[in-house]
């Protein structure tokens, strides 16, 4: 039977996958504080609808980064998708090409960005900052002429985490898969995590390259604000979909304070925790231009391919749609910021 929701998805992929895939894909740091967190805060978020509005239809679609999409929702890179199907990052292409959505290519993908690049999808190349200039540069350029759109720096992960759940923790990937925007190296221990990586290393990017760039990981106003400075075109509110720092707040907790400091000046995205139209909504309303899925889509890719996952982003599509119908609004641009109170007695009134 067709999975109704991204949560019946990720039922059905963990009755796919073996059990230590899944913990790997499912898994956060440590005690996991964070990754539940994520959807816990959109929990407390209460929406209060308008009504006799006369709305009408409300209009999805938007401008990012000089790129049009059919809705405010991106695929979030996500490594190693042929673990979960065997065309892996071939079939979330198509699937974000058919779906009209952008696509953030992670640099640890299994199948090359040329060749995701060929499946028609918008591309984003997101890109751990190298210690060796000469070889990040070597990426940017790669990413360039494959007709990447975006930059996409993960400034979060100074370091590699700890994780729990999948006791084997996963060093190597399996004969016959390989990361090929690395050379083909199927060893991850090729991507450099430097506590070194600093803000120089944006101001050197920005020097080498026209294409948009953004800082995915940014948690803290005063970061929101440096990113800006430091000529970053969009920032991500992320905390790694809790695989990083353990105990780090939800992003939809931390989308006010970094949408106040950006004032405006870029666009202002988020992921973490979203698996309903309603939680799109309540990122708007507090700031996102628009919101990144991960693990969805990797549930449906799991289950059926690039079908699954253009079910996956169809499914989403359809409760953003009927969610804002239903708060009597005409647009997802305009969600007014009264639109969302916080869970308890205050909500009520």
């Amino acid at each position: 039977m067709e999975p109704v929701n991204l949560r019946e998805y990720e039922t059905a992929a963990r009755d796919k996958l073996d059990p230590g895939l899944y913990g790997y894909f499912a898994g956060g740091a440590q005690d996991e504080v964070t990754l539940g967190a994520n959807e816990a805060a959109f929990r407390r978020l209460m929406l209060v609808p308008r009504v006799l509005t006369g709305a009408g239809e409300p209009a999805l679609d938007l401008t990012l980064l000089g790129r049009q999409a059919s809705m405010p929702v991106l695929v979030a890179p996500s490594a190693f998708h042929r673990l979960a199907h065997p065309e892996g990052e071939l079939a979330t292409g198509r699937a974000a090409a058919r779906a009209g959505v952008i696509m953030i290519n992670a640099m640890l993908s299994t199948v090359a960005m040329e060749d995701v690049a060929a499946t028609g999808a918008t591309l984003w190349f997101q890109l751990y900052l190298q210690p060796d200039l000469g070889y990040t540069e070597q990426l940017v350029r790669r990413a360039e002429a494959a007709g990447c759109r975006a930059l996409v720096i993960t400034v979060d992960s100074p370091a590699l985490r700890t994780g729990e759940r999948a006791r084997s923790a996963l060093l190597d990937l399996p004969p016959g898969l390989s990361c090929p925007n690395l050379g083909g190296a199927g060893d991850i221990r090729q991507v450099t995590l430097s506590p070194e990586i600093s803000w120089r290393h944006i101001d050197w990017l920005r020097g080498v390259t026209s294409l948009p760039i953004v800082l995915k990981g940014i948690l803290h106003p005063a970061d929101a604000a440096l990113a800006v400075a430091h000529g970053a075109d969009a920032v991500i509110v992320s905390n790694h979909g809790g695989r990083q720092l353990d105990t780090a707040p939800a992003t939809i907790d931390r989308l006010p304070l970094i949408a106040e400091a950006v004032g405006g000046r870029v666009p202002v995205l988020l992921d973490g925790g979203v698996r309903r139209g309603t939680d799109v909504v309540k990122a708007l309303a507090l700031g996102a231009t628009a919101v990144a899925i991960g693990r969805p889509v990797v549930w449906g890719l799991t289950v059926a391919g690039a079908d699954g996952v253009a079910h996956v982003l169809a499914l989403l599509r359809a409760e953003l749609a009927n969610a804002l119908t239903l708060c009597g609004l005409g647009s997802a641009g305009q969600v007014p910021r009264d639109l969302v109170v916080s869970d308890g007695p205050a909500a009520a009134r």
